[in-house]
């Protein structure tokens, strides 16, 4: 268990600007045009998140990774307003699959804006809503606060787990570090029993073999 926290460790030991700074990159491009599916964006910010141990971080970590979020959302945004319903066709979009970006339109035509925000939980959906939203001439006024409190909802949730998640493995570890002393302490007291039980047995046995041998 302890290469776990040592591992944790020796993250939480990097310089927290170099930290932020792939974090929100990554984040950057996991929510641009799909390209989430190149860059583990989700995955890095959960690893990243177990550095946070104060409240400055989570606070600093929440607001770089709200914005890096929001960019992505608004890059995606203005390539489908670009590029419409080409970027369909496109051999991002084919490799993640034609059935996502449908699946993604046919959220925004049913639910509207608030698309944008449900779209955000969702995997794979939400790296393609925000293009799928420009090619659909949504209006940015409309698209922006969505992104804006999807990309807040959003980051808050992965910082807290990240961050439980970092504790509990520490927590983890010492509860297991303090069982295995336990274990080990009360073998030793067995062993320690056994040995002097068998000794016992050996000397009461040596004078009845002295008696048979007489």
């Amino acid at each position: 268990m302890s290469f776990l926290t040592d591992a944790l460790e020796g993250l939480a030991g990097l310089p927290q600007p170099a930290v932020l700074t792939v974090t929100g990159a990554l984040t950057l491009a996991e929510c641009t045009l799909g390209v989430g599916f190149l860059a583990p964006g989700e995955s890095a910010l959960l690893l990243a998140s177990t550095t946070v141990t104060t409240v400055p971080r989570f606070l600093v970590m929440w607001l770089v990774v709200s914005v890096c979020a929001i960019a992505g959302d608004s890059i995606g945004y203005y390539l489908g307003r670009r590029f419409g319903d080409r970027l369909r066709d496109s051999k991002l979009v084919r490799r993640v699959g034609r059935q996502h970006w449908d699946k993604a339109a046919e959220l925004l035509r049913t639910r509207g804006a608030w698309a944008v925000f449900v779209a955000r939980f969702m995997p794979v959906v939400r790296t393609l809503v925000p293009a799928s939203a420009g090619a659909s001439k949504m209006e940015y006024r409309k698209f922006l606060p969505a992104s804006v409190t999807g990309a807040v909802c959003w980051s808050a949730l992965h910082i807290g787990i990240g961050s439980a998640a970092g504790a509990s493995a520490k927590y983890i570890e010492s509860v297991f570090n303090g069982a295995m002393w336990a274990l080990l302490a009360i073998a030793a007291v067995v062993g320690a029993i056994v040995v002097l039980r068998r000794r016992r047995q050996a000397a009461a046995a040596e004078p009845r073999e002295l008696e048979e041998v007489a």
